[in-house]
């Protein structure tokens, strides 16, 4: 059984980002452009070996995580620099942040996920479910060090804020380098759900109630541990920015099928689907959290959870006809790529909605979203005001 003591922190700050926390930037970077480059290659190419650079660059991010926990802990359990000493917590025996211990698990779940998972498509198939055994280990290790590095920058940019306030330059650059990681999550999550939201689902209720599981908790947290009245708009800004970018760059590359059926004649890489417009809703709930932040975090998120599902529908629900339609078919909304094992009688191929909701049915669904979104809203409160605590 683990045991967790803390010591107070070192009043002391080195003035600049140290070297383990872009190292875990990088870790985090790496991971999520090697889950989509992945997805792209299945649907181009199908699963023809393990040694793809999309895996290498997800299997880095346990790389990477290694190196930077490896360092913090074994560094501060024998060397006992004073700093990292005084922000370190006890765990069986050896002393680090918590987020090195957490980032330390996932890079050990990520590396083993990986014979475990080739062994899994020789053995069932190569191209087979998301969801297997080694695959939620795989998910596991990356949300662990995935948290593990974003606990890593709170922490730092907590103590700068304890030292120097938040108008230094070091608590500044601590700051956006977190909201930068923060935005990268948003990305990952919205990744993880991507068969619940995919443009065909857009005019059922399911699509927002999977938007719902989360998402505003997360915009609470993060608006709220950041300090930066916008958090929840840059990171939507990033989450769809970055998309954007892979539906520009990855059809540049060339790409065939090795696995059949082959149902579509595919020259190059898919790339995903065009990105939630999650940038409304994160906008008026910036606004929200600034405007209404002396009031109890249970009647905010009474107000949030609407505000989220409402304005995320009034804009998704128009413009998800627009995806179906001819104007979206271009490289920019890209609706015109379609997996190589995709026959041409699937509503994805012929761009119709599947099974939209109606009347009393989608308002049903909607109000369980909404629901759903004030809770999670509620919640991230809690978490966020927690992660404003975390020194260690």
């Amino acid at each position: 059984m683990a045991t967790v003591t803390a010591a107070r922190p070192s009043a002391t700050t080195t003035g600049r980002v140290p070297w383990y926390l872009w190292c875990a930037a990088l870790a985090v970077t790496s991971v999520t452009i090697g889950a989509h480059w992945d997805v792209s290659w299945h649907r181009s190419i199908g699963r023809d070996s393990f040694w793809t650079p999309a895996h290498m660059a997800i299997y880095l991010c346990g790389v990477l995580a290694g190196i930077y926990s490896g360092y913090l802990i074994l560094a501060t359990t024998f060397l006992r620099p004073p700093q990292l000493f005084a922000s370190s917590i006890r765990v069986f025996g050896f002393r680090g942040p918590l987020g090195a211990f957490l980032a330390a698990w996932g890079g050990i779940a990520m590396l083993t996920s990986a014979p475990f998972d080739n062994w899994w498509h020789n053995a069932y198939g190569l191209d087979v479910k998301i969801v297997s055994p080694p695959h939620t280990l795989l998910m596991l290790g990356i949300w662990a060090v995935c948290l593990g590095s974003l606990f890593l920058i709170v922490a730092a940019m907590n103590r700068a804020e304890a030292t120097t306030g938040q108008a230094s330059p070091e608590f500044k650059h601590l700051q956006w380098l977190m909201l930068y990681i923060s935005g990268l999550l948003l990305v990952l999550s919205m990744f993880f759900r991507m068969e619940y939201t995919w443009d065909i689902y857009l005019h059922s209720a399911s699509a927002y109630v999977a938007c719902a599981l989360g998402t505003p908790m997360y915009f609470s947290a993060i608006h709220i541990c950041s300090r930066n009245r916008w958090a929840a708009t840059w990171m939507t800004i990033l989450y769809t920015a970055f998309l954007c970018a892979l539906i520009l760059i990855l059809p540049l590359f060339p790409a065939e099928p090795k696995l059949g059926p082959v149902y579509q004649h595919v020259t190059q890489f898919i790339p995903p689907k065009f990105p939630l417009l999650l940038i409304v809703p994160a906008v008026a709930v910036d606004l929200l959290l600034t405007y209404a932040k002396n009031w109890r975090p249970w009647l905010v998120s009474l107000v949030a959870g609407p505000v989220f599902i409402l304005s995320l529908v009034a804009v998704e629900w128009p413009f998800a006809n627009f995806l179906m339609s001819k104007a979206a078919e271009n490289r920019f909304f890209g609706s015109g790529y379609h997996d190589y094992n995709m026959p041409s009688t699937s509503v994805d191929f012929l761009r119709q909605f599947w099974h939209p909701d109606q009347s009393a049915a989608l308002w049903l669904g909607l109000g369980k979203a909404m629901f759903l979104a004030a809770a999670f809203t509620w919640l991230g409160f809690a978490l966020g005001n927690w992660m404003k605590k975390i020194q260690r």
